[in-house]
């Protein structure tokens, strides 16, 4: 084998090749560097400030109080409370607890499942039922970086626990109360605490459902935040390091138009005649005769905001103003106001009323049989039939009628003020069918709200303006500044005289007189005052048949109360009560026991003089 022959000149040459390799590479090294320095110097350092800032600073929210509910008289409907949630960090405890005891060479050292027992003991022997210590002992043995154990912890309980388990994280946070309970739930909702940084773990309080969400941006206020310094890498706050504070600015109050002992006792009867009826659902507003504002809005199903998880979402719906229904003949008051507003007719004035007439194609009748017989006007009203108010909407005609619905709001929202508000149904005057005509008047064929209907009422007893209802009075500042909420437009439905002049008439509803002369609500009369009103009843449409049902109604009222001086209107729907039963027959009941209530809470004097009996049948 030949062996290559190294000269000393070839070994020169590749140590100089070696050399010169080096100091390329660290000329080069050394440019990156001066680069990336440059870079990071020149270009990047006011971010990498910025971001060394963010990891050094921790904001700590600070929570803004949630304004109060309260009714017309200032009584607390919703209001909040301060709690605390307490919660913990399994994942970095655990670590740190491990980590300890592998450098200390104690034996007392505690472990992480000695400390996790006795939190979980501690927490369900100051708490109580509010824990319980099987599922305390799961979440904190937990993989999670964070975990909420307990919320709505009494400020002094969770200062009593903190004192003994440092370990634990304290978040100020704060309890919506309700303290009448069910009381106006329907109109109010309810508010709860809603994750709004998953990553951060900030929670805020807001409303869910009713006056609480619509209202939402005035109750929550602006949270504030403290900003302070922070231990590297950690959550630990440098005590006595300057810190920046933004103050939360607190919510605004809410006053509402409702009386509270009202709105008690309307819920009570609601859902006392509710049984009472068989009724699915009983509904029931109370309006002020002038100015509109509602004093009580009640269902007889409702819900417990203070405890609402679990509960059917259709108790979380406010029926009074989001299902419409079929009026049945409280709808005649529009035929009453036409035909005396256009000079059709005289209260004292006689009709022959046949036992049926024919209207297009179809036939319709009075609910009781009888052959021709002499009404007056106010007769007509009073004993409600069908066929004498159809001859009185035919002279009135239907243009006219129209121009009364749309004056009287029927088919358009209230905007009452509270959500999901429906409008009703009413077909446009241009899509009117021959038959369209046979079915307004005796209130079928359109639907609407017991606040629609209510309205109505509203405007007779308010001499013939129409002021849309409204639930929501004032707006309070924190500072106690007061922002009224904004009229709402009044709209002129007929003259002050055809108003009069309707409410008289429909005085007779309530009259009791011998000879038939007797009205189809005697039983809302309230002894020593005058009463308007009118009864109602609404055939359901079977939509499996295809045609109105013989058995399923809505059974309507609404009254003035008094007649000669109104202070307030009352309407009230049953659905389908069981009809053949007294208590599902009529709904003059209900309203007497609310307006007997109404005279004594508010004082109202009695009338100056008794309802005059007067002729229904000639």
């Amino acid at each position: 084998m030949r062996l290559r022959r190294v000269t000393k000149r070839s070994a020169g040459t590749d140590h100089r090749v070696r050399v010169v390799v080096v100091r390329f590479l660290l000329i080069a090294s050394l440019v990156a560097a001066g680069l990336k320095l440059v870079q990071v110097q020149g270009f990047e350092a006011e971010a990498l400030a910025a971001r060394a800032e963010r990891q050094r600073l921790l904001n700590l929210p600070i929570p803004a109080t949630r304004g109060s509910i309260v009714d017309r008289n200032g009584v607390e409907l919703a209001f909040s409370v301060d709690v605390k949630a307490l919660a913990y960090r399994p994942a970095a405890q655990r670590k740190a607890l491990e980590e300890l005891a592998a450098k200390s060479k104690a034996k007392d050292v505690v472990t992480f499942d000695e400390e996790t027992a006795s939190i979980a003991a501690d927490m369900a022997r100051v708490l109580g039922s509010q824990v319980s210590e099987q599922d305390l002992l799961t979440k904190l043995r937990s993989e999670d970086k964070f975990t909420y154990l307990a919320t709505d912890v009494e400020p002094a309980k969770a200062r009593e626990l903190v004192a003994l388990h440092g370990s634990l994280n304290v978040e100020d946070r704060a309890k919506r109360e309700y303290p009448g309970g069910s009381l106006a739930a329907n109109v109010l909702g309810y508010a709860n605490w809603r994750m709004e940084d998953p990553e951060q773990k900030k929670h805020s309080l807001h409303g869910l459902i009713g006056l609480e969400m619509l209202r939402d941006n005035d109750l929550s206020g602006t949270p504030g935040v403290q900003v302070v310094e922070t231990a590297s890498g950690t959550d630990v706050v440098i005590v006595g390091a300057p810190n920046k504070v933004q103050p939360a600015v607190n919510g605004s109050d809410v006053e509402l138009t409702i009386d509270a002992d009202l709105q008690y006792f309307v819920q009570q009867k609601a859902a006392e005649f509710g049984k009472r009826s068989q009724a699915k659902s009983v509904s029931v507003v109370v309006l002020d005769a002038k100015t509109g504002e509602i004093y009580a809005l009640a269902n007889d199903k409702t819900f417990d905001p203070n405890a609402p998880g679990g509960l059917d979402p259709k108790l979380l719906n406010d029926a009074a103003v989001t299902t419409p229904y079929e009026p049945g003949s409280v709808n005649k008051i529009v035929t009453a106001m036409g035909a005396i507003e256009y000079g059709i007719t005289t209260p004292d004035a006689v009709h022959s009323v046949p036992g049926s007439v024919q209207v297009a194609d179809r036939t319709v009748s009075d609910a009781w049989p009888h052959g021709r017989i002499n009404l007056t006007t106010t007769g007509v009203f009073a004993k409600s039939s069908n066929v004498g108010t159809l001859m009185l909407a035919d002279q009135i005609g239907q243009d006219r009628y129209a121009a009364l619905l749309d004056k009287l709001g029927i088919g358009k929202r209230t905007g009452v003020g509270l959500p999901g508000e429906s409008p009703g149904r009413l077909l446009p005057r241009n899509q009117w069918s021959g038959s369209t005509f046979g079915n307004l008047p005796i209130g079928q064929g359109l639907s609407m709200t017991v606040l629609q209907m209510a309205g109505m009422y509203q405007a007779i007893a308010n001499d013939g303006v129409r002021v849309p209802p409204r639930i929501v009075r004032a707006k309070i500042a924190p500072d106690g500044t007061r922002v009224e909420e904004p009229r709402p437009e009044a709209v002129r439905v007929v003259s002050p005289e055809t108003a009069r002049t309707t409410r008289d008439m429909l005085r007779a509803v309530t009259q009791k007189a011998p000879n038939g002369n007797s009205g189809t609500a005697p039983a809302a009369a309230v002894t020593g005052y005058q009463i308007s009103g009118k009864t109602g009843t609404a055939q359901q449409f079977d939509q499996a048949a295809g045609r109105y049902s013989d058995s399923k109604y809505w059974i309507t009222f609404a009254g003035i109360l008094p007649a000669d001086s109104p202070r307030f209107v009352v309407g009230m729907v049953y659905d389908t009560p069981s009809y053949s039963t007294p208590d599902g027959h009529s709904a003059a009941p209900f309203f007497h026991d609310v307006a007997a209530f109404l005279t004594q809470r508010y004082s109202i004097p009695l009338s100056t003089e008794a309802a005059p009996v007067v002729p229904l049948v000639r």
